[in-house]
């Protein structure tokens, strides 16, 4: 599966299954999505490839340590490897088919806005759950 950012000069490519995806509804991704939330989903290292584009991929981090690599053309959200070297972040709507995902899980959900009416079956987690939990979580087995 191959996604790519809005501009198409940033774009890589996912071998394997694809994990679902789960929305952050914390303010920091509001804030980064313009949205009500952010959705996205982890992989692992083995699984991702730079098509094209990595020299553009520029990185903001906040003294927290929250992260957003975007492109430096074109402004999209991109691509990260985590923190935990072992994992990269992928924006969902960057896939270009990815037809048979959906969202499982919701994160922050005690802090999302007012507004934001969560309207799946998604697991609701009030905060961060550890990684195993979320992980597992998004498995295509459950």
């Amino acid at each position: 599966m191959k996604g790519k950012c809005l501009c198409g000069d940033v774009e890589f490519y996912i071998s394997g299954s694809l994990p679902h995806f789960y929305q952050c509804h914390c303010s920091l991704c509001r804030k980064l999505s313009a949205s009500s939330s952010d959705t996205a989903t982890f992989l692992n290292k083995a699984q991702f490839t730079w098509i094209k584009g990595e020299s553009l991929v520029n990185s903001y981090i906040t003294e927290t340590g929250y992260r957003s690599d975007f492109c430096s053309k074109c402004g999209s959200t991109v691509p990260h490897l985590m923190s935990n070297k072992k994992q990269y972040w992928i924006p969902a709507g960057l896939l270009d088919d990815a037809k048979d995902s959906r969202v499982v899980a919701h994160l922050f959900v005690e802090s999302k806005a007012h507004w934001d009416i969560i309207g799946d079956s998604g697991a609701q987690f009030e905060e961060m759950p550890d990684m195993e939990t979320l992980n597992n979580a998004l498995q295509r087995s459950n």
